[in-house]
């Protein structure tokens, strides 16, 4: 019986675009994803339709420091059972999946039952958290060894860690010690580190919520416990962390939360945190929608008011059996530069886009030419402004909307402390409501910028300023 293949990919740790371009084109092509909690949700979107997602809490899975030993013969079976299915598995691991990630344990299974694997490196939690606060691991004047070690050993007697030899190393990277800091400092101090020895702690490297402590051994209790620093975390022990007074970029830039879908721009001023307060999804039910694919000659226009239109409009249309050939007598008008992009991949160039990106803008334009009598259709948003349709109504165009995408408040947001940042951009009237809803008003302090006269239109409702 012909077996599939299992591939231990690293998700890396903090957002999802620290996955490796290798380790993101497995998991589109995977039939059955394993994941951990930690891993960024977000890797999941790029899962091809159908695929299994199976999260490793879900098989009994602890998080943090306890309760690995217990689920990992759980989790060795679900990668074999899948694998024995003749199914593309993906074990996607936070961080790299080579360090404390219980990977040969997996891969025993596998060896065991002669079914094939590979290993996908990614960037570690210790990378990750030395370059998210600017503490590099080695500096030939200070450090030019560095440690890996877990801090969940540090209360057991019985460990095979050499804690005398760790404590003479230039620079210690302390993994999953939250716990046990305490005991691990104790240690440290009594093997000759001096308690004036610098630390900095990262935790939550890389994500949107990201705390970094820093101080001297002597005090790495208080420090944590004052910024309320939670695991998982990475501690870096070392002269290297004095690097982060003056080195860390995450902490000086100016931090800006973007709150819309579009794409990251990673040389913009400043640091952007991606937390998207709507989630597109499609409607439950492709039959109304469907109907007019098939007289979708009978219209004279396709208004286009957003790039998920263009996608849900297409996907639906090529499901019908249908190409872009039929379009051929139909007019296409795009509201803006996003979505005229989004046209061009289907290979469709719009007939209309106005100046102004914007429904006025549309507006100004259809108020150029005779409508009266001529049929639009306009694939939109269940929560799309009524307006348009209206006014494009009084100009005696016939117009038939049908709800193409839901919009909708994204699930699991995160705990924010908003003192954190020093700019919000809202970029429609849902991320406003919806960032309300979540978090309630933003602190004075913050600047608030609105993309769009009608997103600031709504923020003006609930007395928000710019």
């Amino acid at each position: 019986m012909e077996t599939g293949k299992v591939c231990f990919v690293s998700a890396g740790p903090g957002e999802s675009d620290l996955i490796s371009v290798r380790g993101l084109k497995i998991i589109k092509e995977a039939d059955v994803i394993i994941y951990d909690y930690l891993v960024d949700k977000n890797i999941l979107n790029e899962a091809k339709t159908g695929a299994e997602l199976i999260c490793c809490d879900t098989l009994g899975k602890k998080r943090h420091s306890d309760g690995f030993t217990d689920a990992q013969e759980a989790i060795n079976q679900v990668i074999l059972q899948n694998a024995l299915r003749n199914k593309k598995v993906a074990r996607l691991k936070n961080g790299d999946a080579s360090i404390f990630s219980r990977i040969s344990q997996e891969m025993e299974c596998l060896v065991k039952n002669n079914v094939e694997f590979e290993i996908i490196p990614g960037i570690t939690a210790a990378s990750c958290a030395s370059a998210f606060s600017g503490v590099p691991l080695t500096d030939r004047r200070f450090s030019s060894d560095v440690v890996f070690v877990t801090g969940h050993q540090a209360k057991n007697k019985d460990t095979n860690i050499d804690w005398s030899a760790i404590a003479k190393c230039g620079t210690i990277v302390i993994y999953m010690g939250m716990e046990n800091v305490s005991d691990i400092v104790k240690i440290l101090i009594e093997n000759g580190k001096s308690k004036r020895t610098p630390f900095v702690c990262i935790s939550n490297a890389g994500k949107i919520t990201q705390k970094t402590v820093t101080g001297q051994l002597e005090n790495i209790n208080s420090g944590i416990k004052n910024k309320n620093a939670q695991p998982p975390a990475i501690i870096i022990i070392g002269e290297v962390a004095r690097f982060e007074k003056d080195f860390d970029w995450n902490r000086k830039n100016r931090k800006i939360l973007f709150t819309g879908l579009s794409e990251k721009r990673y040389f913009l001023k400043g640091n952007y945190y991606h937390l998207p307060m709507i989630k597109i999804i499609p409607v439950d039910d492709w039959k109304k929608f469907d109907s007019h694919m098939g007289n979708i000659h009978a219209f004279d226009w396709i208004i286009f008011t957003s790039r998920y239109a263009v996608r849900y409009f297409f996907e639906r249309f090529y499901s019908q059996g249908y190409d872009s050939r039929r379009l051929k007598d139909i007019s296409i008008a795009a509201i803006g530069n996003s979505t005229k992009n989004r046209l061009l991949d289907f290979g469709i160039l719009p007939d209309m886009m106005p100046q102004k990106e914007s429904s006025e803008g549309l507006l100004e334009e259809f108020a150029k030419i005779n409508l009266n009598g001529k049929k639009i259709f306009m694939p939109r948003s269940d929560i799309a402004d009524k307006g348009l349709t209206e006014k494009l109504t009084g100009l005696g165009a016939s117009i038939t909307a049908e709800v193409a995408y839901k919009n909708v408040m994204p699930d699991n947001l995160p705990a924010l402390d908003l003192t954190d940042f020093d700019e919000i951009i809202f970029t429609s009237p849902s991320t406003v409501r919806n960032f309300l809803k979540r978090y309630g008003a933003p602190p004075v302090s913050i600047k608030l910028r609105y993309i769009g006269d009608v997103t600031k239109k709504e923020a003006k409702k609930w007395n928000l300023t710019g």
